[in-house]
């Protein structure tokens, strides 16, 4: 039952009430990221969805578009100034997320949307992540983020879809609160945010 209907109605309840609350706070990121790092405000990319099927996902951007002297963009961790640090370590670049939930492209809770590119390098079992919508949050983010490698990312994210309930995603927001707070994980050592998945190593 919550899977198959409670789940989607909890999802436009909380992202509704969610964009009313921080509707001052979203005018205000937006205006500052407007200032500081330019136009446009938003980051939207095409992420594989429920299924798989695309979607284009809603964030607050973080990076500049500093270039090279051959007009090539410069590598992520040069174009992460320091406000976009702060809005990747709080979180704050993902509330226009809660538009996505909102529309149905996503959930609250599920396995993180990944690259496009990603979708060909994925085994039979790690594409099950797509049985389900992606999430703002999820089991991987509060088990570690970016600090665990792509197979643990993969295990707690299949774990979620075999399991979740409404009891077990009501434990992940609320953990996430938690992680959000204290910015756990938020980057790999080296890495902007993590690194690239090129495939999973044989066992």
């Amino acid at each position: 039952m919550y899977r198959n209907h409670l789940k989607r109605s909890v999802d436009v309840c909380l992202a509704a009430l969610g964009l009313a609350l921080t509707a001052p706070a979203l005018l205000t990121l937006a205006i500052a990221v407007k200032t500081r790092l330019g136009s446009p405000v938003f980051f939207v990319q095409t992420r594989p969805g429920l299924r798989g099927r695309p979607f284009r996902m809603l964030k607050f951007r973080t990076m500049t578009d500093a270039r090279d002297a051959r007009g090539e963009l410069l590598p992520d961790g040069e174009r992460l100034t320091q406000f976009g640090r702060f809005l990747r370590s709080s979180s704050l670049d993902e509330l226009p997320e809660l538009w996505n939930v909102l529309k149905g492209d996503m959930s609250l809770v599920g396995p993180r949307p990944l690259l496009t590119e990603y979708l060909e390098l994925y085994t039979p079992a790690q594409r099950r992540r797509h049985d389900v919508r992606p999430g703002i949050t999820g089991l991987a983010q509060i088990n570690g983020r970016n600090a665990l490698t792509w197979d643990e990312k993969f295990a707690f994210d299949l774990e979620y879809v075999r399991s979740h309930s409404f009891r077990t995603d009501a434990g992940i927001l609320l953990r996430t609160v938690g992680q959000v707070i204290g910015r756990r994980g938020v980057t790999q050592p080296g890495h902007a945010s993590a690194e690239r998945f090129v495939g999973s190593v044989p066992q």
